[in-house]
C-alpha cells in the first residue's frame, strides 16, 4: 500500500483548460453579432418593446392620431412589419442558438468529465476506507488477544 497522494489527472487538465465560455468559441464578426442579437431578443426588454410597439400602433390607429389617421387598413402594414421582423430574426436567432449550443455542449462535456473523475475518486475513497476498516479490525484483534 502506498502512502503517497497522486492527484487525479482531471484536476490538472481542468486548470489548464479553464471553464468553457461562449466568448472562447471561434465566432468571428457574424457569430458575435448573432449571439448578441439572440441574447437581446431573448430578454424581457425585447418582449416589452415589441408589446409596446404593437399596442401603441393599434391604439394610434384606432384613435386616428398622426399618420395613422389616413390608413384605410390600419393593421395590415403592422402585420407586414411584424412578419418582416420575424423573417429577418429567424436566421440570425438560429445562428446565435447554434453558437450558444456549441458552448453549452462543451460545458456539458466538461461536467461529464468532472463527474467521471469524482466517481473514480469516490471508488478510491471506498477502497481506502475498506483497507482502513480491515487494519482497524486487525489491530482490535491483536489488542484483544494481548489483554
Amino acid at each position: 500500500m502506498t502512502t503517497e497522494h497522486t492527484p487525479h489527472p482531471r484536476i490538472e487538465e481542468r486548470k489548464r483548460a479553464g471553464a468553457p465560455l461562449t466568448v472562447d468559441e471561434q465566432l468571428g464578426f457574424n457569430g458575435r453579432l448573432a449571439v448578441g442579437i439572440t441574447r437581446a431578443f431573448g430578454s424581457m426588454w425585447a418582449f416589452y418593446a415589441l408589446v409596446i410597439w404593437m399596442f401603441g400602433w393599434m391604439a394610434l390607429s384606432v384613435m386616428g392620431i398622426g399618420l395613422f389617421s389616413h390608413d384605410p387598413y390600419p393593421f395590415t402594414f403592422l402585420l407586414f412589419l411584424s412578419n418582416l421582423v420575424q423573417l429577418f430574426a429567424l436566421p440570425i436567432l438560429a445562428v446565435g442558438q447554434q453558437v450558444l449550443s456549441r458552448a453549452s455542449d462543451r460545458q456539458a462535456e466538461q461536467t461529464y468529465k468532472d463527474a467521471e473523475a469524482i466517481l473514480k475518486l469516490q471508488d478510491e475513497i471506498h477502497r481506502l476506507i475498506k483497507i482502513n476498516n480491515d487494519l482497524t479490525s486487525e489491530i482490535h484483534t491483536i489488542v484483544k488477544r494481548g489483554s
